[in-house]
């Protein structure tokens, strides 16, 4: 209990501070091999579920199906079984530990900076080895020195991570160029409709009719307003679009100086989500509450859910359910945008260093492992080669998307994700303006209450910053 009591504050400065994987430190705090347990972070059981399929063969651990894969073409259902403790063996002995912490409110973030912060006062075997990131945060990581150069530190090569897409290693460069993560997955994002309202409000369910009805926003406006006429939907709540505006901003949330800068493309999501509400043309809920997940079933009305790789083929296909199989597609939508994804990094003084090369190897360079686990699962993954073959795969197509090669689709817009505006304050910033904007769309306060309870949250979150 006691460590839960340093500052947010003191904590994240107190990472920046640590010593690097390579740099001048002593050995007792590099990245050294032999260590006993190998602690892995996370914020969901995502990687965890990965790592027991698609790694079972690194384990003594027994195996048995996987029920997230019982409705896949998966030619191998089965994943390792943890043992009584919830843990996993490596072959070599190595115990393998997850700790996972909820991502509500940093709550992950904040346990793993404690965590980092003790990690060279920690005994070997509580050591934090690897960890996940996100999108919206990776920077602030990747800029501190508790993370170690999958290359020079951990032994990954330029030809392992060639095939990978450009801007997935490009998120997880220090000023120095140096790579401090990896990831197996792309996130290109897509409008994903109902094939039936798609008849209804368009007459045609064919993704190319839909995507030329949808082409810009003013499309996409217009078509809002026919499918409230027809009596749907054309999005669930106020935070669905926010990402193909966000992601297309022109400057990052905070400039050289730490000054927070709106950009227009935030704005125009806030005056585009307040005509939605007034007008209809949302249902009023809120991502993750339990009527923005009813929605996406059958006995839903929304048109259709901006959604990245990862939330068509584990959010909207376990939302819908069964009744939804064939009765969804994607297409572009009005703007390219990309979603989250998860990097794997390795901590600073690791003493599993071997291990962890072994496990990046697998499941962020092995183009069979990346192809499989597309094949398998729907999600999209970081191989070039690997999606450009089931793109163009004529015979390949998902059952839950009616036989759609949404493939094809996001490997075009791969191709157009651009990184160069994040910041290391995404994650907290974009929630904390989702969150501060709903009183107003709800039209209980004023956009300028809504500015300023935005800027007093964030005062208390990053007291660093100013506006």
């Amino acid at each position: 209990m006691k460590k839960k009591l340093f500052s947010l504050v003191m904590v994240v400065a107190a990472v920046g501070l640590l010593g690097s994987c390579s740099g001048n430190t002593s050995s007792s705090t590099n990245a050294t091999d032999g260590g006993k347990v190998l602690n892995i972070e996370c914020w969901n059981t995502e990687f965890e579920g990965r790592f027991r399929h698609y790694c079972k063969d690194m384990l003594s651990n027994a195996t048995e199906d996987d029920p997230l894969y019982a409705n896949s073409t998966a030619t191998d259902k089965k994943w390792a079984v943890p043992d009584a403790d919830g843990n996993f063996t490596m072959k070599d002995g190595t115990k393998v530990v997850f700790k996972i912490t909820d991502n509500k409110n940093n709550g992950y973030q904040n346990a793993l900076d404690v965590d980092l912060f003790n990690q060279d006062q920690a005994e070997a075997d509580n050591k934090v080895d690897m960890f996940m990131v996100e999108a919206d945060y990776a920077l602030k990581y990747v800029k501190s020195n508790s993370t170690c150069d999958v290359i020079k530190d951990i032994g990954l090569t330029e030809a392992d991570m060639a095939d990978q897409y450009q801007y997935t290693k490009d998120i997880v460069k220090d000023a120095s160029g140096n790579i401090k993560g990896t990831t197996w997955q792309a996130c290109p994002g897509l409008y994903a409709y109902r094939r039936d309202i798609a008849k209804d409000v368009l007459g045609s369910d064919d993704p190319a009719t839909v995507q030329a009805a949808l082409a810009d926003w003013t499309k996409f406006n217009s078509v809002a307003a026919s499918a409230k006429a027809k009596g749907y939907y054309m999005v669930s709540g106020y935070d669905d679009a926010y990402r193909p505006f966000s992601n297309n901003v022109s400057a990052p949330w905070v400039d050289a100086n730490k000054k927070i800068v709106v950009d227009q493309k935030i704005k125009d999501w806030i005056s585009q989500t307040k005509t939605f509400s007034e007008k209809g043309y949302n249902h009023g809920t809120s991502l993750w509450n339990s009527d923005w997940t009813a929605d996406q079933t059958m006995a839903g009305k929304v048109f259709g859910f901006f959604y990245s790789t990862w939330g068509i083929n584990f959010t909207l296909k376990d939302n819908a359910g069964d009744a939804g199989f064939g009765k969804w597609a994607v297409c572009q939508g009005p703007a390219s945008y990309y979603w989250g994804g998860s990097w794997i990094s390795a901590a600073k003084g690791t003493d599993n260093k071997s291990q962890i090369a072994k496990i990046m190897k697998r499941m962020t360079c092995d183009k069979a492992t990346l192809k499989q686990i597309t094949l398998d699962t729907l999600d999209y993954t970081n191989n070039k080669s690997a999606m450009n073959e089931i793109a163009a795969d004529k015979t390949y197509g998902a059952a839950f998307l009616g036989g759609q090669n949404h493939i094809a689709l996001f490997a075009k817009a791969a191709e157009t994700i651009n990184m160069s505006n994040i910041s290391a304050y995404d994650q907290g910033l974009n929630e904390g303006l989702q969150e501060a904007m709903k009183d107003y769309f709800l039209g209980t306060i004023s956009e300028d209450k809504a500015w300023e309870n935005f800027y007093k949250a964030i005062a208390v979150k990053y007291p660093s910053l100013s506006h």
